[in-house]
C-alpha cells in the first residue's frame, strides 16, 4: 500500500488497534483499542493514567499497533512507533470526543468525550517509525 492508501485503511469505519506493549514483567501483551489517525500523521488513544497500558509505555515507549481487515480480501497495517503520555485536559478531551465520535458516531462524541477524557485518563500519542501495509491478501 501506498502512504496514503494504508492511513486511509486504518482510518476506515470502526476498526480497531490491537495494540502490543511489554510489561514490566517482559512479558508482551496485545491488547485492543479505539484510536484516531489523525493529519499530523500521529495517531491517538485515551487510556487510564494507571492502566497496564500507560505504566508500560511510560516505562518503555516502544510500541506496535496493528489494524487488519478479518474477512476477504483480507489485508493488514502494522505500525512501529514510540509513544508519549499527555495528561494536558484540553487535549485529553478533544482526543477522546475525536476517538468517541469514530466509534459511537457524531452523536454521541461529546458523552465518550467525558467519560474517557477525565482526570483519571492520558492520551497516548504514537509516532510512526515503520509501517508494513499489505492489502488485498486473497487475491
Amino acid at each position: 500500500m501506498t502512504d496514503a492508501e494504508w492511513k486511509a485503511f486504518v482510518r476506515q469505519g470502526t476498526r480497531t488497534g490491537k495494540l502490543a506493549i511489554t510489561l514490566a514483567s517482559g512479558r508482551p501483551t496485545v491488547t485492543p483499542v479505539w484510536f484516531v489517525l489523525e493529519d499530523d500523521g500521529k495517531l491517538r488513544i485515551t487510556t487510564g493514567i494507571d492502566s497496564p497500558k500507560a505504566k508500560s509505555l511510560a516505562r518503555d515507549p516502544r510500541a506496535c499497533l496493528l489494524v487488519d481487515l478479518e474477512e476477504p480480501p483480507y489485508g493488514f497495517v502494522r505500525i512501529d512507533c514510540t509513544a508519549r503520555l499527555d495528561s494536558d485536559p484540553t487535549e485529553r478531551l478533544r482526543v477522546a470526543t475525536a476517538v468517541g465520535g469514530r466509534y459511537m458516531g457524531a452523536q454521541r462524541a461529546a458523552e465518550f468525550g467525558q467519560r474517557n477524557g477525565g482526570d483519571d485518563e492520558v492520551v497516548v500519542e504514537f509516532t510512526p517509525l515503520r509501517v508494513v501495509a499489505i492489502g488485498d491478501m486473497a487475491e
